[in-house]
Formats: structure tokens, C-alpha cells, sequence
């Protein structure tokens, strides 16, 4: 009888088709990698084209991944954290502690065009950062992000062991198993204000009293805007200098240039062969005037205060802030131009988001009267500032 062949016709189909399976899966495989890439590529790409114009809203590339243009969804996941479980906020941001009704507003998430965000991870923030300083250098809307940065991170990781010191102008917390310290230093002109014969004056030309504080840190993120509208004593100086000459006041975007471009040039100077981080959070809007959202419609409200839900579509309406025009254009014109986190039109559709008179910063009287004393300039936490952090997250490590 011959030798049959069936059985080395039957290995050989095997080995063809374990063959042809392995090599749909190395494709499948390449496929999720160039995807991968391509999403990563795509945040890069948006990072290196967004100093390219000197128009007053950055242009991204439609076709990748426009982290800041997009539209708000209602996602019931978030918040990450709530007052009750992370101590570290400031009355003036504790909403929901000091009596807003509604709860809506931290339950939105932030979708860009062309792409998702990663969903924040606390413990990943601190691995990647081992070793390193964070710190954030502004005004109260610096502080704002920093501590909803800090509610995230404890969020993700509720029994770390942190060391926290609070003071005036910084304060800081360590996260001491990743050796990881995340600070804010009150700076909210950025240049020094020194006390010149019993007088207060803002010297828009000179920055080396607090840049002596931030020169270290591994990762920086600054921001500076609604001090420079600030009067009277509110102010917080009696003179500016530049150029060796004093003035009583000047106009106030002349003068945040100045103290721009004395930042800028710091910058250029010190990080120009460094591995720092150089972040800069762009200017944070107000919602006091609502025909500035109500697009001509008769508004409802006289602020933000009775807002509970975003502007629909992707765009503001209203007018951006003159401000943003100076920060962009000194941005543009550095040798080292920091990441501009470029949060203005994403939280100008957040008329909702603010603490209105659900803040522990209000007098009694401010909270019954709403039309006076709305606090509509800074944010609720939870809320707002944590998709800042989210696109900072995003940002640093992607």
C-alpha cells in the first residue's frame, strides 16, 4: 500500500494558517502603535503650529487634534473628587460647601475636535514627575489650578503621604513616596514690586526678587491678567517704573507688555540650554456682561450668577480679552516660547462654572445682593480647573 499523504498535507495547512495568523496580528498590532503615534503626533504638531500666527485665537490643524477647540459634554463620571473629600480648598473656591444648589457643572468633560483627551491618572502625574518641583507662578487663578491639581492627585491616591506648607507668597505640597513637590507662588504681576521711601512700586522692567524663588523648579506654569485691571487699593502698589521713570499709572496694557516682555527675556535668558518646562496658562475669562454670551438674545441673568450650563456649539461669542492679544504676541516673539496652555475660549463657554455668591470669600451683604457680589472671575472646585489640569496632564506628558 502507498504511504498516505493526508497526514504532512494536514501539518503543512497549520503551519500556513498559524503562519497567516501571526502576521494579522503583527498588523493589527502596527496598525494600534501608528494610531498611538498619530494621536501623540497630533498633540505635538498642535504644540509647535501654535506660535506660528498673531491672530487673537490660535489656529490648529482641523485634521489632527485641536486641544483647545471643541465643545462641552455632559458626562456624568466626573467630577474625580468633591469638596467633602479633598480638604485643600479655598473657601472662595468651595462652592458646593458654601451652599451652591446645583451640581451639574463639574459633570461636563472638555472634547476636543479630532480627538480625546486621556483621562487623568494621579499616580502616573507622580511617576513621571519622581524626583521633580512643579510649581505654578500668578495670581488667584494660578492658586485655583493648583489646587484642583493637587484634589486630583489625592483623588487617584486618597492614602499617600503628603507634607503641606501654606504661606504667603508660596506654599507647597510634597507628595513624599514619589519625591514630588507641586508649589504656588503668588506672583500676579509677575515683575517685583518693591518698597521704594514708604511706597509700593511695580517695576515693570525687573523680575530677579521672584524669579530667585521659581529658577529651579523642573516644570513652570505662569500666568498673569486680572491684576492688571485692578484700582485703588485693590492694586496692591503706588507707582510703577520702567526705564528709570516713575509714573502714578499708565495705561494698563502698555504696562502688562512691559512686565511681558521682562518675563519673556528672564525666560529666554535662564531656559534657553535647560530641560525646564515652561508652561504659560493663557488669560482666564470673566462672565460679568451677559450680552457678551446671550449672542443678542435678551439674557436671562445679569452675570453669572443663576448660570447652571454651558454656551453650546465650539465657539465664544463675545470678545476675547485684549490681554490675551499681549500674551500671545510677547509669546511669539521668544527665542524659548513657553506651552501655551490655551484655556480662553474653552472656559468662555463655561458661564456656569463660576462661584457666583457660593463663596466662602463673600460678606453676608455680598451674597444678597448677586449684582454686586458675584464672584464671577474665579472657579468652583471641583470643576473648571480640573480640565485646565487635564490638558496640562495631556500636554506634559503626551
Amino acid at each position: 500500500m502507498a504511504p498516505s499523504s493526508a497526514a504532512p498535507q494536514s501539518s503543512r495547512k497549520k503551519q500556513t494558517l498559524l503562519v497567516l495568523l501571526i502576521s494579522v496580528l503583527l498588523l493589527l498590532a502596527s496598525q494600534t502603535q501608528l494610531a498611538s503615534s498619530a494621536l501623540i503626533l497630533s498633540y505635538r504638531n498642535h504644540h509647535r503650529q501654535q506660535h506660528n500666527t498673531l491672530l487673537p485665537r490660535i489656529q490648529t490643524n482641523r485634521t489632527g487634534c485641536a486641544l483647545f477647540e471643541g465643545s462641552w459634554v455632559r458626562d456624568d463620571s466626573y467630577p474625580v473628587y468633591s469638596s467633602s473629600t479633598c480638604s485643600f480648598i479655598d473657601p472662595n473656591f468651595n462652592c458646593q460647601v458654601y451652599g451652591r444648589p446645583d451640581f451639574t457643572y463639574p459633570k461636563y468633560r472638555w472634547k476636543p475636535l479630532g480627538c480625546e483627551l486621556p483621562r487623568f491618572d494621579g499616580q502616573q502625574f507622580l511617576q513621571r514627575m519622581s524626583g521633580k518641583s512643579l510649581m505654578f507662578v500668578g495670581d488667584s487663578i494660578s492658586r485655583n489650578q493648583f489646587e484642583s491639581l493637587i484634589c486630583m492627585i489625592m483623588a487617584s491616591l486618597p492614602r499617600t503621604t503628603t507634607q503641606l506648607n501654606g504661606g504667603d507668597p508660596l506654599s507647597s505640597v510634597k507628595f513624599l513616596e514619589y519625591d514630588v513637590t507641586i508649589s504656588f507662588y503668588k506672583s500676579p504681576y509677575l515683575v517685583d514690586i518693591v518698597e521704594e521711601q514708604g511706597k509700593r512700586v511695580l517695576k515693570l522692567d525687573q523680575i530677579s526678587n521672584n524669579a530667585a524663588i521659581w529658577r529651579n523648579a523642573d516644570v513652570l506654569s505662569f500666568n498673569t491678567g486680572h491684576w492688571w485691571n485692578h484700582q485703588g487699593q485693590l492694586q496692591g502698589w503706588e507707582y510703577m517704573e520702567t526705564g528709570g521713570t516713575y509714573y502714578k499709572d499708565m495705561d494698563r496694557l502698555t504696562a502688562m507688555e512691559k512686565a511681558m516682555r521682562a518675563w519673556g527675556n528672564w525666560v529666554d535668558t535662564h531656559f534657553e540650554r535647560s530641560n525646564t518646562r515652561v508652561f504659560f496658562l493663557s488669560t482666564s475669562p470673566t462672565h460679568y456682561d451677559p450680552s457678551l454670551w446671550s449672542a443678542g438674545a435678551t439674557a436671562a441673568t445679569k452675570n453669572c450668577y443663576g448660570e447652571t450650563s454651558p454656551v453650546s456649539g465650539t465657539t465664544y461669542p463675545g470678545a476675547f480679552p485684549d490681554q490675551l492679544k499681549v500674551v500671545e504676541e510677547v509669546i511669539q516673539e521668544m527665542r524659548r516660547p513657553p506651552y501655551l496652555l490655551d484655556i480662553t475660549m474653552l472656559s468662555g463657554l463655561r458661564k456656569d462654572a463660576h462661584p457666583s455668591i457660593y463663596s466662602g470669600d463673600l460678606s453676608p451683604q455680598q451674597r444678597a445682593n448677586p449684582l454686586r457680589g458675584a464672584d464671577c472671575s474665579h472657579w468652583c472646585l471641583p470643576g473648571l480647573p480640573d480640565t485646565w489640569n487635564q490638558l496640562f496632564y495631556t500636554a506634559l506628558f503626551f
